[in-house]
């Protein structure tokens, strides 16, 4: 599943997110960063990869990952929408093509969260977060055509299905 990227690259896209501190501090957030910068500058190559696509929702493309780290392509077909999530781990996303809708939530109970703010995340934006949260959002694709991001987030992708930490239901705020 890691041949999207050469083994060159995808070695040197690994060893640039090795820190001393491991996924949780503000060094790894700066590697994650200047990672994802170099990715998005470059839209041709992710563009150009074998990537799997789902018609009205995403599909995930394990691109590296190691015991620390996995780094993802998703394509968002139209209409494509996560759920209400928060993460246990770092998240870090860059978008390569197309817009990327992020709506950010605030938690009224384990379970519930409204929404607090929105933002539309074009082609070369880049983000990061610890898990220091709650960190909640949802990411959809409410354009036309597909859009692409890069998400880097802190686990070992062999031993956790997903970031995903709490799945949350949208309420009127």
């Amino acid at each position: 599943m890691q041949g999207f990227l050469g083994e060159e690259r995808r070695g040197a896209v690994l060893n640039a997110l090795r820190t001393h501190e491991g996924t949780c501090s503000r060094d790894y957030l700066a590697a994650a960063r200047s990672v994802l910068n170099e990715l998005v500058a470059i839209p041709d190559l992710i563009q150009r990869l074998p990537l799997l696509r789902k018609q009205g929702g995403y599909t995930r493309n394990l691109l590296a990952g190691n015991e620390a780290v996995s780094v993802w392509a998703i394509v968002w077909g139209d209409g494509a929408t996560t759920c209400i999530h928060d993460h246990h781990c770092s998240c870090c996303f860059g978008v390569v093509s197309g817009t990327v809708t992020e709506t950010w939530y605030r938690a009224i109970d384990a379970s519930r969260a409204v929404p607090t703010e929105e933002q539309e995340r074009q082609a070369g934006y880049v983000a990061c977060m610890l898990p220091t949260g709650p960190n909640i959002h949802r990411m959809q694709n409410r354009g036309v055509g597909d859009a692409i991001s890069i998400h880097i987030y802190g686990y070992d992708h062999q031993l956790h299905d997903s970031s995903v930490e709490t799945e949350y239901t949208a309420v009127a705020g």
